[in-house]
């Protein structure tokens, strides 16, 4: 099934040789949504709100932005932000690549807590004194920019490590409940298991699966699940399968069935039914009342 959602990837030699981090304004990114405001990603982005105020939606959660606001969206996630209330600001772009090949940790993008896995996307306000300081360490990765030479990256991605560190604490300061919130990124299980879900659960919605794949029994699975994310790896095998649906149904005209045949649920009627469990609402009438 072929989806009608514009997908925007990493121009990787705008500036001559190959480099896959950027700063561009939001007032020349708009000429690109001129025509369709929905879009997705194959990259991350930061966007920092400078002038104007107006909505910014990622997948089904709609903020209210203003200047001083930054938006966080990862890959694959379904953007659509009002281009026309929203004036100006910064886009910090990257691809995974440019940090992972740097840390060994290479899933250190991941395991920031605003793109951590399975978690929706987010917003941070900022105080004035540090949203200035990071405008200006924007400022500077763009004059590196402009000035690169080929393979010479090793500032950039201190610049890069730095606004991101910097974006890191204030968002587990704002986040902050006294609680251990790092306890998924620790668990090497519950990490790859996220993954794989995030990878397959169009076609693979059983416990069993994710399970095999990890060579550990479905209970223990679930146990680790249970105790780090306060709900069963069904559930959350459920809610990343529902969260497709409801992207599907809000962002595309595609049929009731095709949907369900997409997600692999096995008739139309068991999929109807399986939606109505989980939002307490038809797929029709979720469409009706959500789509734009």
């Amino acid at each position: 099934m072929k989806n009608s959602i514009p997908r925007y990837t990493f121009y990787k030699n705008k500036y001559g040789s190959e480099l896959l981090v950027d700063v561009v304004e939001l007032k020349y990114v708009k000429k690109f949504l001129a025509k369709n405001t929905v879009h997705t990603l194959t990259y991350y982005d930061i966007t920092f709100i400078t002038e104007g105020e107006g909505s910014f939606s990622i997948d089904n959660q709609t903020y209210a932005a203003t200047p001083c606001d930054v938006v966080f969206s990862k890959p694959g996630e379904i953007r659509n932000w009002d281009t026309q209330c929203i004036v100006n600001g910064y886009a910090l772009i990257f691809e995974e690549e440019f940090l992972s090949s740097l840390f060994k940790d290479s899933l250190f993008v991941q395991h920031l807590s605003f793109f951590e896995m399975g978690r929706t996307s987010s917003k941070l306000h900022l105080p004035a004194e540090l949203y200035t300081r990071i405008l200006q360490t924007l400022h500077n990765i763009k004059m590196e920019i402009d000035s690169y030479q080929q393979n010479d990256v090793h500032v950039l991605r201190a610049l890069l490590y730095e606004v991101l560190m910097l974006l890191n604490r204030a968002y587990l300061q704002m986040n902050s409940t006294g609680e251990d919130r790092g306890k998924e990124s620790a668990n090497t299980h519950v990490s790859k298991f996220m993954n794989l879900v995030s990878a397959h659960s169009k076609e693979q919605h059983s416990v069993q699966y994710y399970a095999d794949k990890l060579c550990i029994t479905p209970n223990y699975l679930n146990e680790i699940i249970t105790s780090t994310m306060g709900l069963s790896a069904k559930q959350y095998i459920q809610n990343k399968v529902m969260d497709e649906a409801k992207r599907l149904l809000v962002y595309t005209d595609f049929p009731i069935s095709d949907i369900a045949l997409e997600l692999c649920f096995s008739t139309v009627s068991y999929f109807i039914r399986s939606f109505r469990q989980h939002t307490g609402e038809t797929p029709l009438m979720y469409r009706k009342t959500h789509k734009p």
